[in-house]
C-alpha cells in the first residue's frame, strides 16, 4: 500500500474530510475508450438509487411504482464543489455528479460521506441529497435517466480536446445534444462554461443550432442561483479566476417542441 493509499484510508477510518493531494489523477481521461470496467445498470428502472439517498428512499418500498428521482446531473463533476454548493440551495433535489477518473470519484464520494457525518454530528442531515457515481456519461446516461427526468444539467469546464481529431469526444455535439434533450424535461436548464473561448463558441454554436433547446439571456439568469455559482464554486473555476482568466458561459432551456431555426 503506497503512502496515499495510507493517507486516504487514515482519513476515511477517522471520518475526516479526505485531502485532494491523496487522490491525483490525470486532468482527463478518453471518454471513447473501452479499457475502463464500469458498472452500468441495463436501464434507468434498474438503477437501485437507495443506496446513495438512504434518508430519502426511507419507507419507500423496493416494487413501489414511484420513488424519489435524480433531478440535477453534473456531468464530469470534478472534484465536486458546485454540487457541494448545490445540495444546500436545493436540498430537496436529488443530484449526482458523473466522473469518469476512478480517484476523482473516490475523492468525492467521501467528501460527501464526510459531509454527512458532520451534518448528522450536528442535528442534520445535510448532504443526503448528492451522490457521486463512477461512470461515462458519454456513452451511458439513457441507462441512468428516463425520459424527461432531468431538470438541470452541468458542463463545466469540459475537456476542450483541441485537436480537430478528437472533436469527437467533445461532450457538447449534435448527437449527444439530442441525448440531452431526451433526457431533460421541458423548462429543464443545461449549463455550459469554459475558459476556452474556440471551445465555449463551438458549444454555443451548437446548442444554438438545435432545435429542443433555447439560449437564456443574462439577464433572466440574474435570478437563477445555478447559474451564478457557474464562475465561482467548482475548483477548475477558482483556478481560472485566481489567474485573472476570462470564462464563457451559456445557459440553455429545454423546450416543449422543436422550434424554427433560422436559415
Amino acid at each position: 500500500m503506497g503512502k496515499a493509499e495510507e493517507g486516504r484510508q487514515a482519513d476515511k477510518a477517522l471520518n475526516k474530510h479526505p485531502r485532494r493531494r491523496m487522490y491525483r489523477a490525470r486532468a482527463h481521461s478518453n471518454p471513447l475508450s473501452d479499457s475502463i470496467r464500469l458498472e452500468i445498470p441495463k436501464g434507468p428502472s434498474e438503477m437501485d438509487w437507495s443506496k446513495h439517498f438512504p434518508k430519502h428512499f426511507e419507507g419507500v418500498a423496493p416494487d413501489a411504482t414511484e420513488k424519489p428521482l435524480v433531478r440535477f446531473a453534473d456531468i464530469g463533476c470534478g472534484f465536486g464543489g458546485l454540487l457541494i454548493k448545490l445540495a444546500t440551495i436545493y436540498p430537496d433535489t436529488l443530484m449526482v455528479g458523473m466522473e469518469l477518473r476512478d480517484k476523482v470519484s473516490l475523492y468525492v464520494k467521501e467528501r460527501i460521506v464526510a459531509l454527512r457525518h458532520d451534518s448528522e454530528d450536528a442535528g442534520g442531515s445535510a448532504y443526503s441529497n448528492v451522490t457521486c457515481l463512477r461512470t461515462n456519461a458519454m456513452k451511458h446516461l439513457p441507462y441512468f435517466f428516463q425520459k424527461e427526468q432531468l431538470t438541470k444539467v452541468f458542463f463545466l469546464f469540459p475537456d476542450p480536446h483541441f485537436k480537430a481529431s478528437n472533436h469527437r469526444r467533445r461532450i457538447i455535439n449534435t448527437s449527444l445534444i439530442t441525448e440531452y434533450a431526451y433526457l431533460t424535461a421541458p423548462g429543464g436548464m443545461l449549463y455550459t462554461i469554459t475558459d476556452v473561448k474556440e471551445l465555449g463558441d463551438w458549444m454555443r454554436a451548437k446548442m444554438d443550432a438545435h432545435p429542443m433547446f433555447e439560449r437564456i439571456s443574462d439577464e433572466e439568469l440574474e435570478s437563477d442561483p445555478a447559474a451564478g455559482l457557474l464562475t465561482s464554486s467548482s475548483e477548475e473555476a477558482q483556478k481560472v479566476a485566481r489567474n485573472q482568466g476570462e470564462t464563457y458561459r451559456n445557459v440553455y432551456r429545454r423546450l416543449s417542441a422543436p422550434r424554427v431555426l433560422s436559415a
